[in-house]
């Protein structure tokens, strides 16, 4: 292919993805009243909705651009990624959008929804040990002369966290006109990082949010984030594999900017996903495992709030539909099968 039609197909591929974007509504910003903290409104941003079916699409979105723009994806190229399910159905999802192959790389025991879906946009679907999702997948992008995305890494840096509509942006416009525009907490989790640091980063850039909200983050317990967060360490590594499914790594990812989060939670897995079947009751609709650790996070700051008095609002994400976990969370003899402790309390990086 000459150089002139290479950069009509890049120019056609561009226009692809521009067009997807703008045919997209925003996601809805819910309310929700919570009896335990008067005085606090809890506002979720509804990511389920985007075609694709997450928050993983505005990721993959960036990436594609970021892959394109930078040369490193051309009319041949296979699209390969490492993911636990999610940004993979997003990235397949584009994928077919410009007829590329794509290949994701998941973890033996992803939600056998997730790989369906994967397989519903076109996408392979290539599974190994956990440890290994990363080195397989640069493999098989090198052995076909494809492109690894590798969202670890490039997700802090493909989205523009300045605005250009990203989460932080969107989310701060649809309070305008609420009680309490500014929150007083954003609550998200982290996979990549690259949310956190997109909200935390345009947390700063707004300024005048700077004095009023503050950054949580939840994590897992077989994570590794709260700890390298705790300790101020990027060298830490687990042998575990988060059971929520979207959050927690095992190691600390290139995109997880610490320094923009004010305050960490480690949550349990029981109360994940007890709070997951709590919320989804709430809402009169199934929310994902990792929805489920943020609205924990949400209760813990909210009750906090309340019993100093305070009136405000806090922020968090619904990641992704239950309907991915209709044969994990939502089944009682997987849960059952999981001898989760519910002994166990959150852990706040406050103390």
């Amino acid at each position: 292919m000459t150089d002139d039609a290479k950069r009509a197909w890049l120019a056609h591929a561009l226009q692809h993805i521009t067009a997807d974007a703008r045919r997209s509504a925003d996601t809805h910003l819910i309310p929700l009243a919570l009896a335990e903290a008067p005085g606090v409104t809890v506002y979720l941003k509804d990511e389920s909705t985007h075609p694709s079916g997450s928050l993983k699409h505005r990721l993959a979105r960036s990436l594609f651009l970021y892959g394109l723009c930078n040369g490193l994806i051309g009319p041949d190229t296979t699209i390969v990624e490492a993911s636990s399910g999610s940004t993979a159905i997003s990235e397949a999802y584009f994928a077919r959008l410009l007829q590329l192959p794509f290949i994701a790389v998941v973890p033996r025991g992803t939600a056998r929804r997730k790989l369906e879906e994967i397989a519903f946009y076109g996408g392979q679907c290539h599974e190994v040990d956990s440890p290994q999702v990363y080195a397989e997948a640069e493999a098989l992008a090198a052995a076909r002369g494809g492109h690894y995305m590798d969202q670890f890494t490039h997700a802090e840096r493909a989205t523009d966290w300045r605005g250009n509509n990203n989460i932080a942006e969107s989310l701060f416009a649809q309070l305008q006109l609420e009680p309490h525009p500014l929150p007083r907490w954003i609550v998200v989790g982290a996979g990549t990082g690259g949310t956190s640091a997109t909200i935390g980063r345009y947390i700063r850039y707004r300024r005048d949010a700077l004095a009023t909200t503050r950054l949580a983050v939840v994590d897992p317990p077989a994570s590794v984030f709260f700890e390298a967060f705790v300790q101020r360490r990027n060298d830490l590594h687990s042998i575990e594999r988060s059971r929520i499914e979207g959050i927690g790594r095992p190691r600390v990812e290139p995109s997880f900017v610490p320094t923009v989060i004010d305050r960490m939670l480690r949550v349990p897995d029981a109360m994940s996903f007890a709070a997951a079947l709590d919320l989804s009751a709430r809402l009169g609709r199934r929310v994902g495992p990792s929805s489920g650790t943020n609205f924990v996070g949400v209760l813990h700051l909210a009750r906090e709030m309340a019993a100093r008095g305070e009136s405000g609002s806090i922020v968090s994400l619904i990641c992704d539909s239950g309907e991915r976990y209709t044969d994990t969370v939502f089944a009682p003899d997987w849960l059952a099968a999981q001898r989760l402790d519910d002994r166990a309390t959150v852990d706040d990086s406050r103390h």
